[in-house]
């Protein structure tokens, strides 16, 4: 995970990740594999993917739902 520093910028950080993630999530719920389909587009390589979602479950903004097949928004 990359965190802002005087090395790092906020948008090479993991933190610069979460929105595009949250506003697809707040649209819909979403499986993890169609998400990353959709943010992949966005410069995102699986490695970021999965530290913004490890963050962003850990922060409780997303959830698991449906037998933890479907990602969840958490307002």
């Amino acid at each position: 995970m990359r965190f802002p520093s005087k090395v790092t910028s906020y948008n090479n950080s993991t933190f610069a990740r979460f929105p595009a993630i949250l506003s697809l999530l707040k649209q819909h719920d979403m499986r993890p594999d169609e998400l990353y389909k959709a943010v992949k587009t966005k410069s995102f390589d699986v490695i970021e993917f999965i530290d913004a979602m490890d963050c962003l479950f850990m922060l409780g903004k997303i959830e698991l739902v449906a037998g933890g097949e479907v990602l969840h928004y958490v307002a």
